[in-house]
C-alpha cells in the first residue's frame, strides 16, 4: 500500500512534534519490511475481507512467505473480532473497511475500519504488534483518519451530524477507546496543517523525543548524531548523578539509533555502496545433512545408534563433536553449509567479504571508463 511521502496516519505524531523530519526522511532510501510487519499485512487483510463476508482462507491465506494458520488466526484474528463485538454489541454499526481517505492527493492514509453507530463516528485501528501498548487518548492516528475522513467525499457521511467521534484500537487482547468531539478533530487538522507549512520551509524545526523511536532518518538526524557525538566526548566518571539519570532515560533512543545505523549501512553496502571501515561478511552458517539416510549409515559405523538417532539424525555440528573424541573426521561430503544472510563487520573481521553482484559490475564498468 502507497504511503505519504509527508504525512500519513503513522507519522502523523512524528511531524507534529519534528516539522525538519519530512525533509530528513524524503532523502532516506526505502526501508525493507520486516517479518512483523508483513504478519501485521496478513492479519490487516484477513480481517478486511472477513467483515466483506468472504473467507478467512486458513491453511491458504499467505503473505510474502507467512501462511494464516489456525493458531495464529486463534490468537490475533478471533480476538480482535470479539473486541469488535465490544464496541458494537448489537451489530447495529454501518462500515466500511480500507477506506482511502485524504487532505489532498500528497496527505493521505488509509483506516482499517470507519464506521456509525447512531450519532457517533467511529475510527478504528488493528494494531497486531506486541511490541508497544497504543493508547487511544489523543493517538494521532487515530485523529488523522478522522481529520481526513470529514474531508473525503467518500467517507465523510460517518461524522454528517454525529456529537461525538470515538477512537478504537485493536490490540490483541486488549482494546483502547477514547471519545472526543468533531471540534477536537477539527482542531487536530489545524495544527497538522500547521506542521506541514513548517516542513516545507528549509531549516524546518528537528526535535528529538518519543516520535524519533519509528522515524526512518533517525540514522541521519543532526539531533541524534550530535547527542552521540556529545556522548563519546563525555568523561562518564566526571558525571553526576543528575546528568547521570538524565543521559539513562534516553538510553534506549540511542540504542535504537545504533540498531537503526547498522541497518542502514547493511542495506548500502548490500546495494552496492562503500561504508569507509566496513563490509560485508557471511553469516555463520548452519551445517545440515546432505542426505540423512547416507549419513546414518556411516555414522553408525563407528557411534551406537543411540548416539547417531534422536527423533531424527543428530546435527554435523553434534556429529563431529562424538567423532572427535574417537578422532575421526566429520565426513564432510555429507554436509551443506548455508549463511543465513549477510551481516556488518569492520575491516579487522577475519572472514572474507561478501562481494555484491552490483558492486562488481560497477568496478568492472568503472575500469573500462
Amino acid at each position: 500500500m502507497k504511503h505519504s511521502n509527508i504525512v500519513g496516519g503513522s507519522t502523523a505524531k512524528r511531524v507534529l512534534a519534528c516539522p525538519g523530519s519530512v525533509a530528513l526522511c524524503a532523502a532516506m532510501p526505502e526501508k525493507p519490511s520486516s517479518k512483523y510487519a508483513d504478519e501485521g499485512t496478513l492479519l490487516h487483510d484477513t480481517i478486511a475481507d472477513i467483515l466483506n463476508d468472504k473467507p478467512a482462507g486458513i491453511g491458504i491465506r499467505s503473505y510474502e512467505g507467512i501462511t494464516l494458520t489456525q493458531d495464529l488466526y486463534d490468537e490475533k484474528v478471533a480476538v480482535a473480532l470479539a473486541l469488535l463485538d465490544e464496541v458494537d454489541p448489537n451489530r447495529e454499526m454501518i462500515y466500511e473497511v480500507e477506506q482511502r481517505v485524504e487532505f489532498d492527493e500528497d496527505i493521505f492514509g488509509s483506516t482499517d475500519l470507519i464506521g456509525r453507530i447512531g450519532d457517533k463516528a467511529i475510527i478504528l485501528d488493528w494494531k497486531f504488534g506486541n511490541g508497544v501498548a497504543v493508547e487511544a487518548e489523543e493517538n494521532e492516528q487515530g485523529l488523522f483518519y478522522a481529520a481526513a475522513a470529514m474531508m473525503t467525499p467518500a467517507t465523510k457521511w460517518a461524522f454528517d451530524g454525529a456529537q461525538s467521534v470515538e477512537i478504537v484500537i485493536v490490540q490483541p487482547p486488549m482494546i483502547k477507546r477514547w471519545v472526543t468531539t468533531p471540534e477536537r478533530v477539527v482542531m487536530f487538522r489545524y495544527q497538522l496543517m500547521d506542521a506541514v507549512k513548517a516542513a516545507m520551509k528549509a531549516g524546518a524545526a528537528l526535535n528529538a523525543g518519543e516520535h524519533c523511536r519509528w522515524c526512518a532518518a533517525k540514522p541521519t538526524c543532526p539531533k541524534m548524531t550530535g547527542a552521540v557525538d556529545r556522548a563519546i566526548k563525555t568523561k562518564l566518571e566526571a558525571l553526576p548523578p543528575e546528568q547521570i539519570g538524565k543521559y539513562l532515560a534516553n538510553a534506549e533512543l540511542l540504542d535504537q539509533w545504533i540498531t537503526d545505523l547498522r541497518l542502514l549501512a547493511l542495506n548500502m553496502l548490500e546495494s552496492g555502496v562503500k561504508v569507509p571501515g566496513y563490509k560485508l561478511v557471511a553469516k555463520r552458517a548452519t551445517r545440515s545433512w546432505l542426505n540423512e539416510a547416507d549419513a546414518k549409515v556411516e555414522l553408525l559405523q563407528h557411534l551406537n545408534e543411540s548416539e547417531v538417532v534422536e527423533k531424527s539424525v543428530i546435527s554435523p555440528a553434534k556429529a563431529e563433536k562424538l567423532l572427535k573424541k574417537q578422532k575421526i573426521a566429520l565426513p564432510g561430503k555429507l554436509v551443506t553449509s548455508i549463511s543465513s544472510g549477510n551481516t556488518l563487520a569492520d575491516w579487522e573481521d577475519p572472514r572474507p567479504e561478501v562481494v555484491q553482484i552490483g558492486q562488481t559490475l560497477l568496478s568492472a564498468i568503472n575500469k573500462l571508463n
